[in-house]
Order: C-alpha cells, then sequence, then structure tokens
C-alpha cells in the first residue's frame, strides 16, 4: 500500500519520481506494484504519470485513520527486548 499512499499524498508521479519517493523499493519490485495496483484499480497511467483512481483514493482515505490508531498504539506497546 506503500504506492498508494504515497501517490494519495504527494499527487501523480512518472515511475522515476515515484520510485525516487518510496526511496528504499527496487525497480523490479516498484514495477510489479504498479502492475497490481493497476489490475486492482486502484491507480491509473495518466498524462501526468501514475494516479490513484477514485476506489483507489476511497481506501486511502479509510487507511488513514488505522495508521493514526497505528501510531497510538505503538506508544502503549511495551518495548521489544533487543
Amino acid at each position: 500500500m506503500g504506492v498508494l499512499w504515497t501517490l494519495c499524498e504527494r499527487g501523480p508521479a512518472t515511475f522515476r519520481v515515484l520510485q525516487e519517493r518510496c526511496e528504499t523499493i527496487s525497480p523490479s519490485v516498484l514495477n510489479h506494484r504498479i502492475q497490481e495496483l493497476q489490475t486492482a484499480g486502484l491507480i491509473e497511467k495518466t498524462g501526468q504519470g501514475y494516479s490513484a483512481t477514485r476506489l483507489g483514493r476511497q481506501i486511502y482515505d479509510q487507511l488513514v485513520p488505522l495508521g493514526a490508531i497505528a501510531r497510538t498504539w505503538a506508544k502503549v506497546l511495551p518495548q521489544a527486548p533487543l
């Protein structure tokens, strides 16, 4: 979901720009994720590069509150031993 999250947060992007935004993802993995997200109808290729579809944005909107809850939860979890 990182690719979808990035497109929703930062707007449309070409493959190269998306790879820079995702930082640690390899080109082959990014290409595979893009194909999966396109097949699922969550992103599409536009004149500006890849962009979230309406459905992709709806899913993103549902994930944002979950992210906030996860951060709150992480603060109250006991620290795991190293």
